[in-house]
């Protein structure tokens, strides 16, 4: 069987367990097959940044040239900042026309959720977190941002000493192969990853919040449909990329993020299938793992789509000045947001804050997160790729899909 049919297979089967379950079984899935899940996502982990510390030394030092580097990391930052203004727009808009919050009763205090706030980060505090003085602190703290800059520092250092250090060059080369061979083994493990991680959330969740907030579920949810096709189809189609061929190449990819709701986590699978379709390891080994720290199209989304929800079930009408506040707010919230499950739940509180909205709201919003932040990370990921593909094709690579 192909990796994505079992992988697909262990996810249907997983919702079934789940379902069957119910919250009577969540203790028994909770102590004996969440376990698996966890311990599928620590080895993951734990070969991430070595991964993709190596393969992006190896990327830049490949290079002819500094300069070309500085071009599609131009471009890369500039696609993946309008995919996430778009994708803000999307969420607000569809939130605006369809009013998901309108007509539900506001929670009472018991109902309410404990949420740990944090202020919104000023665009200066964002660009001074990104470089690291302590490489190694960076390192053990798993912020992939500055493990980016460090790994393109070294890189660049190794293109401008030349011939000189060639050996550290091959070692680098050698310990990307190493990184690649045990991710390789370990991504093999998905499926079972997969069941370990989705019974117990299915169990716990069960049927019931899913009629609750039906209506807000299915909106986010077509909404990420439309990002998909409209807004990553449209940028595939200007460049002459086959859009269906694409997502199909790419779609192993989207579904372990569905599964695992961490784009950090996946960054293994998804530089397979870009690699796959023959992008180059310059390319790939420097837009992925930035777009799995900076590129948060479906934590836009949802930023823009739950904060209208929560104005309007407070019957709060937001003024001209603060939409425009939720767009900044929301972008550079999603920016700044962690690549671990359910991270953009604490972001919008942040974005709620920024607005001024009672954080009250989001005790209707927890309770489905989970279902919310599958379909989210897959935006997430897709993204990552489609930017990846484009700035291929724009270098001038052929694409093998």
């Amino acid at each position: 069987m192909k990796f994505l049919v079992k992988v697909l297979v262990s996810l249907f089967l997983s919702i079934a367990v789940g379902l069957v379950l119910g919250q009577e079984g969540a203790r028994f899935a909770d102590i004996w097959i969440a376990p698996v899940g966890k311990i599928f996502l620590n080895l993951l982990q734990m070969m991430i940044i070595p991964m993709v510390f190596c393969s992006l030394v190896v990327g830049v030092s490949s290079l002819d040239n500094v300069a070309k580097l500085g071009r599609i990391g131009c471009k890369t930052v500039g696609l993946y900042m309008l995919t996430t203004f778009l994708a803000m727009g999307i969420g607000i808009l569809l939130g605006y026309v369809f009013e998901p919050g309108v007509g539900l009763n506001i929670p009472s205090v018991s109902q309410q959720v404990a949420v740990n706030t944090k202020e919104l980060p000023s665009l200066g505090s964002v660009l001074i977190d990104i470089f690291p003085s302590n490489p190694i602190k960076a390192m053990f703290d798993a912020n992939m941002m500055q493990i980016i800059i460090f790994s393109l520092t070294v890189g660049i250092g190794v293109v401008l000493v030349g011939e000189k250090v060639a050996m550290v060059k091959h070692f680098f080369e050698q310990a990307a192969e190493v990184s690649f061979k045990v991710v390789g083994g370990i991504v093999k493990l998905t499926p079972i990853g997969v069941f370990g991680l989705v019974v117990p959330v299915v169990a716990q969740n069960g049927t019931a919040i899913f009629m609750s907030l039906f209506k807000l579920i299915v909106l986010f949810y077509v909404a990420v449909v439309l990002h998909i096709f409209v807004v990553y189809g449209g940028f595939l189609t200007i460049f002459r990329i086959n859009v269906f061929k694409y997502l199909k190449n790419v779609l192993p990819a989207a579904v372990m993020a569905f599964s695992v709701r961490s784009s950090g986590v996946t960054l293994p699978v998804t530089l397979k299938c870009c690699r796959g379709m023959n992008i180059s390891e310059v390319v790939s080994s420097f837009v992925l793992p930035l777009g799995a720290t900076i590129n948060m199209d479906g934590t836009a989304i949802y930023e823009g789509m739950c904060t209208l929800f929560v104005a309007q079930v407070y019957g709060v009408d937001l003024s001209f000045g603060q939409y425009l506040l939720l767009i900044f707010s929301g972008t550079l919230a999603s920016i700044g947001t962690a690549t671990v499950p359910s991270a953009s739940f604490i972001m919008l509180t942040m974005v709620l804050t920024a607005v001024g909205l009672p954080l009250e709201g989001t005790a209707l919003i927890a309770g489905i997160d989970c279902i919310i932040d599958m379909p989210r990370t897959m935006t997430n990921t897709v993204g990552d790729t489609v930017v990846c593909g484009v700035v291929a094709k724009s270098e001038g690579e052929t694409l093998k899909i």
